[in-house]
């Protein structure tokens, strides 16, 4: 069992305050989930919300100190972190928490000191203030979430969502976050990597978006060789403009978000089957498993056959 602390405050936002609480606790729908999940504020009690309905909170820093994984869901510009806050958000990290700020809550983190001379994701709106306000820490606001292990931060809102999934995914596999995307009727996995704001312009229908068209595609193709004449055909589009029209539509060039789609591919096989690393190498686009190797290891931070090792049962 995985605790997951929630931190809330008096006028802090429903909505923020539910993301975390609802992918990590409706994970196993239907029994006992792998996370407890406990809401947790420094004076508990009664808390407004902008809602125009209060919450009641049971749990204060105490059960904090002792989870797993501490969630700042939200913040307010400029809002002070208490020393009783900070000193619990340290001895939580010291003992062995990911401390976790979603959208503005990434304010919280840089406040703590946890983050100094390490990047921050926070929404696009609020970096250069937290930028101003915390010189000690690098500001990004061109991805939607950023995972250093013990620290994660995110942008704001789907990017929060998006966060939390990953965060299941790291925990439970690929085919967890999998069903807990489909039961949120959300997507099951977007790169961290991928840009906060996109401007483009909404299909009237799924049949006019031909680079939608084109990712359904390719993921049905993942272990065939992709150039990208012969992908770009199926957009029926040239190369430079599927190329710019893709970019545009997803922030990624074409290239990249195909060796995403490939390494996920691999994750999941991985974690669900006994296929040779050759043969998954094979089925993945990868080609060898030299390939798979340096590819996955630089687009998710660890070696196929240490990520295999998480989802093997250790024989008694």
């Amino acid at each position: 069992m995985r605790t997951v602390a929630v931190l809330a405050y008096d006028g802090i936002s429903p909505f923020h305050l539910s993301v975390p609480s609802l992918v990590f606790g409706r994970v196993g729908i239907g029994g006992s989930g792998p996370y407890q999940v406990d809401v947790c504020a420094e004076r508990p009690g009664s808390l407004r919300t902008p809602a125009g309905f209060d919450i009641d909170v049971r749990h204060g820093l105490d059960r904090l100190m002792r989870a797993d994984t501490v969630v700042v869901p939200s913040w307010e510009y400029d809002m002070p972190l208490s020393d009783d806050l900070r000193a619990a958000l340290h001895q939580a990290h010291a003992a062995g928490a990911r401390i976790v700020g979603l959208c503005l809550g990434s304010w919280a983190v840089a406040a703590s000191g946890l983050a100094d001379g390490r990047e921050v994701i926070t929404h696009w709106a609020g970096a250069s203030r937290l930028a101003r306000a915390y010189p000690a820490v690098r500001v990004r606001a061109d991805t939607l979430w950023s995972d250093l292990g013990d620290v994660v931060t995110s942008a704001g809102v789907a990017a929060a969502l998006d966060c939390c999934l990953h965060l299941v995914r790291n925990d439970l596999g690929s085919r967890a976050a999998t069903e807990l995307a489909r039961e949120l009727v959300t997507a099951p996995h977007r790169s961290g990597s991928q840009a906060q704001y996109i401007p483009i312009a909404v299909p009237e229908s799924a049949d006019d978006d031909p680079i939608e068209r084109a990712m359904v595609w390719a993921r049905t193709h993942l272990g065939d060789p992709i150039d990208l004449d012969s992908w770009a055909r199926v957009a029926l589009m040239s190369r430079r403009t599927f190329t710019r029209r893709f970019r545009d539509r997803t922030g990624n060039s074409p290239q990249q978000w195909l060796l995403h789609q490939r390494a996920d591919r691999a994750r999941l096989l991985l974690e669900t089957t006994d296929d040779t690393m050759d043969r998954i190498a094979a089925e993945t686009g990868f080609g060898t498993a030299v390939s798979l190797r340096h590819h996955f290891h630089r687009i998710l931070g660890t070696t196929p056959a240490a990520h295999r090792a998480l989802f093997t049962p250790t024989r008694p």
